[in-house]
């Protein structure tokens, strides 16, 4: 794979192997999505309220990591494997309470902490236990009530954190409901990349997406800010009369922003609108499948259904899904191997490149 030219001006795009090779798809699970910050689930549908500890499996169609998240007295969660460490064996299997967890298989304990408390049978064991015997922490942060792990971060979450907090600071997003009743999850036959180039630019909206959704924006002003490890594109009212309505101080005080579309490096999607945040969560399968899961945290109602939020959502994941299968497809042709990029809508595009070459050679 050839690099990725730092000058959009200059640079072409991924080579179409990336999107088709099984190579590229398997080195990415441990070069990409294990070393990136993953969406875990919303702190609220653990039930730790009620429980001590309740196991989730991260990316169960790709990483297949299986996790426990744990609360102690304190309230405070942590993210432990949910590996037993002497045969490997699955500890919860649903969620539990008490100030241990037993592996069921051969009876080891654990501290909600995950530090090894008791095994039967090791009397006789030379220098046991030690700190392999305990479980595993996996690095895991709160974002207004949303929780992210990482496997084997390559960065710290505070860039990524600054960025949401520049834009999203203002929403207190851990009071909206979670809407699970308008939940969807969508199989796309095309790669996971594929589906999230589409999302990081605005260049197709007039030509995939019809009047009503086109109608929300400013198309001349759709503007895409860069950090790090995310971006952002900003979608300024066009005929649309809701907006965000901002707190003096804040960076987009006094403009029409009828949405945020947050991106998380690699496979995550904050579409934020004045009635709540819609969440997409883009699950690889196999080099040409992926699944796309919809969840709707809600802050007005109203507004929600006064836009028809669900119907135009699964609307636009229909077109999306026309263009990106197209391009897998038009993938196998002998004439095409990859392209160049508009230096003035896909920047997205551009640096989600970057980002992808450099996690697969580093």
């Amino acid at each position: 794979m050839k690099p990725i030219n730092n000058d959009i001006k200059k640079a072409i795009t991924l080579d179409k192997s990336f999107y088709q090779s099984a190579a590229y798809f398997e080195a990415a699970k441990e070069k990409i999505f294990a070393r990136s910050w993953q969406w875990l689930c919303h702190q609220r549908i653990l039930h730790l309220d009620l429980y001590d500890y309740a196991p989730i499996d991260l990316l169960n169609t790709y990483l297949d990591e299986p996790l426990l998240i744990t609360k102690n007295k304190e309230g405070v969660l942590q993210c432990l494997s949910n590996v037993c460490t002497h045969r490997g064996f699955i500890l919860a299997d649903q969620p539990g309470s008490g100030k241990l967890i037993q592996c069921k298989y051969h009876g080891r304990c654990f501290r909600l902490d995950g530090f090894f408390k008791s095994m039967p049978g090791f009397e006789e064991a030379e220098n046991f236990p030690s700190a392999s015997d305990n479980l595993h922490q996996v690095p895991m942060v709160n974002w207004k009530d949303f929780l992210f792990v990482s496997l084997n971060p390559a960065y710290e979450w505070s860039s990524v954190d600054n960025a949401l907090n520049t834009k999203l600071g203002f929403l207190k997003a851990e009071e909206f409901r979670f809407a699970e009743e308008y939940n969807k999850e969508y199989l796309v036959k095309a790669n996971w990349a594929l589906y999230v180039e589409n999302f990081l630019e605005g260049f197709h909206v007039p030509f995939v997406h019809d009047q009503s959704f086109k109608n929300m924006f400013d198309y001349n002003a759709y503007t895409t800010e860069l950090f790090d490890y995310c971006n952002v594109q900003i979608g300024y009212a066009n005929e649309s009369e809701y907006c965000f309505d901002f707190p003096e101080g804040h960076v987009d005080y006094g403009k029409k922003v009828a949405a945020y579309y947050f991106w998380l490096f690699p496979n995550m999607m904050l579409n934020v609108y004045p009635y709540g945040i819609q969440i997409n969560i883009v699950k690889p399968i196999t080099v040409n499948r992926c699944k796309v899961q919809f969840l709707f945290y809600l802050k007005d109602e109203e507004i929600f259904r006064e836009m028809n939020a669900d119907a135009l959502a699964a609307k636009v994941e229909r077109e999306d899904e026309w263009v990106v299968e197209g391009v897998q497809r038009g993938l196998a042709s002998r004439f095409y191997r990859n392209g160049r990029l508009s230096p003035k809508h896909e920047t997205g595009v551009h640096h989600f490149h970057r980002l992808v070459y450099r996690f697969l050679n580093e």
